[in-house]
């Protein structure tokens, strides 16, 4: 599973994140170690406060855990994991706190720590916890049989779509997706070679060259927004500057906000508003059938937990109803049959925790396949959603060139592809060894006949000269 960590301060604000409702479906508290509060918000406050007498700003140590998207991972594996990160950087011990969440068919999981050491009143260091982070993650995929991303086998193959939280900020505000907006970034560079034709794509996509405050070239969004074409794109200021040129020359990011809104919103609007309109029509209905099924799945859970404890707590009786009272009951002790039952018992309680925990599970894996099967109508009805605005901002790129007295680039990437997977094939060139052989033909003839111009030359000598006595030239 991939993990993400990060040190950080703010104790009621990441309690709150920790259980927002609006996002997630279902939030759910695993585990608090190590705090006198039993909810989430006190005990990262407790944190906090503890953490006033030292020096320390960023006392916790928040870390995601983000399995393969699918997979359905036990609980067990979850809490793997959370040990060999403690081991790792040092936290074995620490208080902690562990929730769950599930949104969009997938099952993650969060856990904070606290740095802080009460007895010595100092910080855990955090050193190099990224790169320990990325073993551990190696680790788990390896010993679970899963699949490891290219990323994490080698940096530098890691997914270019993959966005940061404020890049997902950004995107959410436009109701977008982050990959999404970085991929049409990368298809519109890798389908120019000039600063004008990538002007021109990123137009097509719905996007805006201008010169950024600081980043150099930014895309602007059709609502505003501004997104770094250098992070977008992996590139680096040098390649930028060698393709696009220097950004002086072009509009400011308030000047291209105005261009949009003065002549390229007026005509458009109306098509994009009635693309949205359609979109969000077809959504909400899914979005109905999302809320109502994770109620219903809500319920379900609640259920079983209540008929579980009903369960543990009659099974418990019957375990205390096997200790005999009186004379009985200090004959088993002195005989040692108490502490068998003792045994037992106990026994009994890790199976019967463990066999809930694992009706458990199976009752979430099936809710969650349930959800990723409407998580696909959900993605469907987005994507159609995202090639319809795409092709409006296509159309409308073309109209202003046509406007400019330009011709329009009337196809699509994906159509120009097609166009050259349809074309037949050229034949490959003949090897080199064929033009030699070839040319062989032409280098005798040109030799021999120079060969024979000597030869005629030498009798004219022998006609015209002085008698020759000595042997015949012809030879």
């Amino acid at each position: 599973m991939i993990l993400k960590g990060s040190q950080r301060s703010g104790a009621k604000q990441l309690g709150l994140h920790l259980l927002k409702t609006e996002v997630n479906e279902h939030v759910e508290l695993h585990d608090i170690r190590g705090f006198m509060s039993d909810d989430v918000v006190g005990a990262l406050r407790e944190a906090e406060a503890i953490a006033k007498g030292t020096k320390c700003r960023q006392f916790m140590f928040s870390v995601s855990l983000n399995p393969p998207e699918n997979e359905r991972v036990h609980v067990r594996t979850f809490e793997k994991a959370l040990e060999a990160i403690e081991e790792k950087n040092g936290l074995t011990g620490q208080p902690r706190v562990v929730v769950f969440h599930e949104k969009e068919g997938r099952r993650h999981c969060h856990a904070v720590w606290s740095r802080i050491d009460p007895e010595t009143m100092t910080a855990k260091p955090m050193s190099f916890y990224k790169n320990k982070l990325r073993e551990v993650s190696r680790q788990l995929y390896v010993e679970n049989g899963w699949q490891m991303p290219r990323g994490l086998i080698d940096p530098k193959d890691r997914d270019p779509r993959n966005f940061s939280l404020d890049e997902w900020q950004q995107a959410k505000r436009v109701g977008r997706h982050a990959g999404e907006l970085k991929e049409l970034i990368q298809e519109a560079w890798a389908t120019s070679d000039s600063a004008r034709t990538f002007a021109h794509a990123l137009e097509e996509r719905g996007f805006y060259l201008a010169r950024g405050d600081r980043r150099g070239h930014v895309a602007v969004t059709f609502e505003g927004e501004v997104i770094s074409v250098s992070r977008a794109t992996g590139k680096k200021a040098k390649e930028l500057h060698a393709r696009l040129g220097k950004p002086d020359a072009l509009n400011s990011v308030e000047e291209t906000r105005k261009r949009i809104a003065e002549d390229i919103l007026p005509r458009i609007k109306s098509h994009v508003d009635e693309a949205r309109a359609s979109a969000r029509a077809e959504l909400d209905q899914l979005n109905a059938r999302r809320v109502e099924m994770a109620k219903a799945h809500a319920d379900e859970r609640a259920k079983l937990d209540a008929g579980q404890k009903a369960r543990f707590q009659a099974e418990a009786r019957t375990r205390a109803d096997r200790f005999r009272k009186g004379m009985m009951g200090l004959w088993d002790r002195l005989t040692g049959k108490r502490a068998q039952l003792e045994k037992q018992n106990q026994l009994e309680v890790m199976w019967a925790l463990r066999r809930d925990q694992d009706q458990r599970q199976m009752t979430i894996n099936e809710q969650l396949h349930e959800r990723g099967d409407l998580q696909k109508e959900i993605n469907a009805a987005r994507t159609k959603h995202a090639q319809a605005l795409r092709a409006l901002h296509h159309d409308a790129a073309n109209y202003r060139l046509m406007r400019r007295g330009e011709e329009p680039k009337a196809k699509t990437v994906f159509e120009r592809l097609d166009t050259l997977r349809a074309e037949p094939k050229k034949q490959p060139e003949r090897p080199r060894f064929d033009k030699l052989k070839e040319r062989k033909p032409e280098r005798q003839t040109r030799s021999t006949t120079s060969a024979q111009d000597r030869l005629r030359k030498l009798r004219e000598q022998k006609r015209e000269g002085p008698s020759y006595d000595g042997p015949d030239l012809d030879r």
